[in-house]
């Protein structure tokens, strides 16, 4: 068991010296995430109401298109990942997957009603996230010290969840500008995208940072192997994984808010802006707090308070519960979203460093998925006040298991030291 200095099990090492401020490639990344997240969250405000209510798709045609994409998003992140590894193009990869989402904008624009042109479209715009991701979160963790990675990266979603509140906004303003002319919200979301790609190009520097090494020799062991051979690693895997398949989906817990209050449809899409913005507020914060006192103990409680959430909603519900458990899903993505980025990159060898943060995205994402469709088959069957006290028992026995198989904060790897074979 790794043990700090400062005699916190769970609190990284802190280098006699280390730099205070976020470094300047975490800042250019946050600008390309928060101008990247602006042209998404534009499409995907408007995106139900333009398939189910402009070219009458059904809800389940939309959410079988949605579902399947989404899933396909955390398989393609290994692939990202791999590839960023492979020679060391981080940026390059990266790249591509921003470019790769700015034109699944134009392609929405070009698609019309044909259905097979927009299920091409959407695949290409979670193709494009799928492939950015992990390489993204390496530069971010490459950039600067392990001992203030909690912080790098509650900046960055800082300034990512800045962008998904407007991104919405911006979507609104276009329709009531064009008399709810969809084309032009695909338009100016394409030349969003663009301009987020351009502030790649220009801004983020294609070396990762202080903490990167020469890019692996052609006959090197390929990285995949050697991340989930190592003991730490594989423990903060399990664990996630173990808590995300007990994370029912936001979306469940917005509908239960609207059907406990008989709330209208209509204010469902500003429920998320209220999680949103308490994430916003808390990321830096809670990247701040998980540095000095342990980002393990920052992700659990990030799931103490989803769990709370749960227990809020097994109430009666009423306007308190509203905010309260907008507060703490804002709470649970501050402490939980980049920590997890943070707890586990250190450890990983840096040629390996985008697979091995690809794997772990990857885990959690299925988990995830898994965990969503088992509580909408519950709530099918037995009614959502069931589904609900199953989930919060399962969330509560599965937060006990993670606390007992989550490693504590991972000293960081060497960056010149050779990778296990």
């Amino acid at each position: 068991m790794y043990l700090a200095a400062n005699g916190r099990p769970d609190a990284p090492p802190r280098t006699p010296g280390a730099r205070r401020r976020v470094p300047a490639t975490v800042l250019a990344l946050g600008a390309v995430s928060l101008v990247t997240d602006v042209s998404s969250e534009m499409v995907a405000a408007v995106l139900p109401l333009y398939l189910v209510l402009g070219l009458g798709l059904t809800p389940l045609q939309f959410g079988f298109l949605d579902g399947m994409f989404n899933g396909a998003t955390a398989l393609v992140r290994l692939l990202g990942g791999r590839l960023a590894d492979r020679r060391g193009h981080h940026k390059r990869v990266a790249g591509a997957g921003y470019l790769l989402s700015a034109l699944s904008r134009l392609g929405l624009l070009l698609a019309g009603s044909a259905t097979g042109a927009i299920a091409a479209a959407l695949a290409a715009d979670r193709l494009g996230k799928g492939i950015r991701t992990a390489p993204r979160d390496a530069l971010i963790s490459l950039s600067g010290p392990p001992e203030t990675l909690g912080r790098s990266f509650g900046v960055h979603r800082a300034m990512d969840t800045t962008g998904a509140l407007l991104g919405p906004l911006a979507a609104f303003a276009v329709l009531w500008a064009t008399a709810d002319a969809y084309d032009a919200v695909f338009a100016v979301s394409f030349c969003t995208g663009l301009l987020g790609v351009l502030l790649l190009v220009v801004h983020v520097p294609a070396a990762p940072g202080p903490a990167a090494a020469p890019p692996p020799a052609p006959r090197a062991a390929p990285p995949r192997p050697s991340v989930l051979r190592d003991p730490a690693f594989r423990r903060v895997l399990y664990a996630s994984a173990v808590l995300g398949a007990t994370t029912i989906g936001d979306a469940f817990l917005y509908l239960l808010l609207l059907r406990g209050l008989d709330l209208p449809p209509a204010l469902f899409t500003l429920l998320p802006l209220g999680a949103a913005a308490v994430y916003l507020l808390l990321a830096v914060p809670a990247g701040r707090l998980a540095d000095r006192t342990g980002r393990r103990t920052a992700f659990l409680i990030g799931h103490a308070a989803l769990l709370g959430a749960y227990v809020l909603l097994l109430a009666p519900v009423s306007p308190p519960t509203v905010v309260g458990v907008l507060a703490l899903l804002g709470v649970f993505y501050a402490t939980t979203d980049g920590v997890l980025m943070a707890l586990a990159a250190p450890a990983l060898p840096v040629a390996g460093r985008a697979g091995g943060l690809a794997v772990l995205q990857t885990g959690q994402a299925l988990a995830r998925l898994l965990g969503a469709a088992g509580f909408g088959a519950a709530w099918t069957l037995w009614g959502s006040g069931p589904a609900l006290w199953t989930a919060a028992l399962a969330l509560a026995g599965a937060l006990a298991a993670a606390s007992r198989i989550m490693p504590a904060d991972l000293p960081a790897t060497s960056p010149t030291a050779p990778e296990a074979p």
